[in-house]
């Protein structure tokens, strides 16, 4: 099985800390790194400021993904995480596999990049908890916790949509 890691800036409120600009993004606050399975399960997950960068702020919480769901033998990212620390990370493990899925050339506007839709899809899941549409927690293992509480409560729901399909 593979793991697809991405991000997601959430603005916060003044008090939270760690708290920072995301220059890409144009958004103050925090960003989430979230690793899902292919089925757009929530395995890991890490929050910082926003004014760090992709590449710099996951390698060693990638590393720990890989380590602690054994079956995540291979992570897609995009672009963002291209870099000489993420690929130095992932060579300490036992299973160092990263694919770096990049937009197909001379395309302009949206388009759905393999791989990729199945961590933002997880993204959209997580959204339909309304306190993750901003960061409202003062601190950070408050709002890791309530997006822990959001992935959870969606697993039974599908479970159970399946066990009725199955009927």
């Amino acid at each position: 099985m593979a793991g697809i890691i991405d991000s997601q800036s959430v603005k916060t409120t003044d008090g939270g800390s760690p708290r920072g600009h995301d220059a890409g993004k144009k958004t103050m606050g925090r960003e989430r790194h979230i690793v899902s399975d292919t089925v757009g399960n929530l395995l890991k997950l890490v929050t910082h400021g926003a004014d760090v960068q992709d590449r710099n702020g996951v390698p060693g919480f990638v590393s720990q993904a890989v380590e602690s769901h054994q079956t995540s033998a291979h992570i897609f990212g995009d672009d963002g995480y291209a870099g000489k620390e993420l690929r130095d990370a992932m060579a300490d493990t036992d299973r160092p596999s990263i694919e770096i899925v990049k937009r197909p050339p001379g395309i302009t506007g949206f388009v759905v990049i393999a791989r990729r839709w199945v961590v933002e899809r997880t993204f959209v899941w997580l959204g339909y908890c309304r306190r993750l549409a901003n960061e409202w927690e003062t601190s950070v293992a408050s709002a890791d916790a309530w997006t822990l509480i959001a992935a959870i409560r969606r697993s039974p729901r599908r479970i159970a949509r399946e066990a009725a399909q199955e009927l």
